[in-house]
């Protein structure tokens, strides 16, 4: 019986075979378009197929250059440079500027993300910085005046508005979706010279104590970014934003390979309050914090290194009416861990004011819990008057 099977196949074989063998050489668009592609062919089709032109496609668009001006005011000048033989020396050849008026301008560039169709554009607050002056140009062409809409100095983000038909916009990524050793594509307009996409991976999640923003939560990548792309979206090979770029760390202005991105969540959440409020509320307690260190913990025989110390209270803050001291040694809010200055700051600024939360604290070697209401986390300029 098997003898029989084996035979029966064979002779299909043979004839198949026979069959493609005559239709290659009497008819060959007969074969299927597949077969006669040479194997080098294919796979340079299927290597095609996994790039980011898609990507790139879908975000780019929405990515656009962000160029401001503001008026510097000049100090008044010196008689001295008034004499016709000095003038020789220095410049406009001894002739006077009839337009002179002491005031000079001052520009700068960096890019910014549509991410509304009705114009709304996230770039980075240093961007638009005091600046008399904003102008956006898109991919495709055009440009246009725009509006500051509010910034939030203290996660260096900012929204700013044009009014244009047809306006391309970037979704944000589903928050949670970014992990480390996926591939990014920073895009942005870097030392002027145009749309540029560089690619990379992600590095780390929640990179703190870089000491750019107050509140420091970044991605942090190693695809290229450079001055210029301040304010360009990170995106996934989805074409979805999952950050803002926003610095670099660098010895020499270029990219070293360790740039750092606001998440997506964050900006959102910006986004929202300052299209909603103008501004940004955060809560507040009113304390100045101080990690606790190796050397704090011998010097002062505490029992732990868990937690923060609380080196010093604002009057009549929420911490002070709640009757925390200076010395106690903050635990957990609201049933939270809290290991460092960071994450508390973090944690508090999350937290609605208004609301009243639990936090245990070790104050002379003993747990004690207080209630306290959380307040309205001050402007940064108001912190001045502390």
């Amino acid at each position: 019986m098997i003898k029989k099977l084996w035979l029966v196949f064979s002779q299909t074989l043979a004839i198949l075979a026979a069959f493609y063998f005559m239709t290659e050489v009497l008819r060959p668009n007969w074969v299927p378009s597949l077969l006669q592609k040479p194997v080098a062919e294919v796979a340079r089709g299927r290597q095609a197929e996994v790039g980011y032109r898609k990507a790139v496609q879908k975000a780019m668009p929405a990515v656009v250059n962000v160029y401001t001006t503001k008026s510097i005011t000049m100090s008044p000048k010196h008689p001295f440079f008034d004499d016709p033989e000095i003038k020789k020396f220095f410049g406009n050849g001894g002739q006077d500027n009839p337009n002179d008026d002491g005031a000079d301008d001052a520009s700068s560039l960096g890019s910014g993300v549509i991410v509304s169709p009705d114009g709304l554009i996230v770039t980075n607050q240093h961007v638009v910085d005091a600046a008399d002056d904003i102008e956006v140009s898109l991919n495709d062409g055009r440009s246009t005046k725009a509006t500051l809409v509010g910034s939030d100095p203290e996660t260096d983000l900012a929204v700013i508005r044009i009014k244009m038909d047809r306006l391309p916009s970037l979704q944000f990524a589903k928050e949670g979706s970014a992990q480390v050793g996926d591939v990014v594509l920073a895009m942005g307009n870097p030392f002027g010279v145009g749309q540029t996409v560089t690619m990379g991976i992600i590095s780390a999640l929640g990179r703190n104590h870089v000491g750019i923003n107050t509140f420091e939560n970044f991605i942090q990548t190693d695809a290229a970014i450079n001055p210029g792309n301040s304010g360009g979206a990170l995106v996934d090979t989805n074409g979805n934003l999952i950050g803002i770029n926003t610095a670099i760390y660098s010895r020499s202005g270029g990219s070293l390979g360790i740039g750092f991105a606001i998440p997506a969540p964050i900006v959102k959440n910006v986004l929202d309050q300052i299209v909603r409020n103008g501004t940004v509320t955060r809560g507040y307690i009113g304390v100045e914090q101080q990690n606790i260190t190796d050397e704090l913990v011998s010097a002062f025989n505490l029992p732990r290194k868990q937690g923060v110390i609380i080196a010093g209270i604002v009057k009549d803050a929420p911490a002070d009416k709640a009757g925390l001291k200076v010395g106690d040694i903050l635990l957990s809010i609201d049933g939270k861990e809290v290991t460092d200055t960071t994450e508390m700051l973090n944690m508090i600024a999350g937290m609605q004011p208004g609301e009243r939360k639990t936090v245990k604290l070790l104050r002379e070697g003993k747990e004690k819990t207080l209630q306290i209401e959380i307040g309205v986390r001050p402007k940064p300029k108001d912190f001045l008057k502390h």
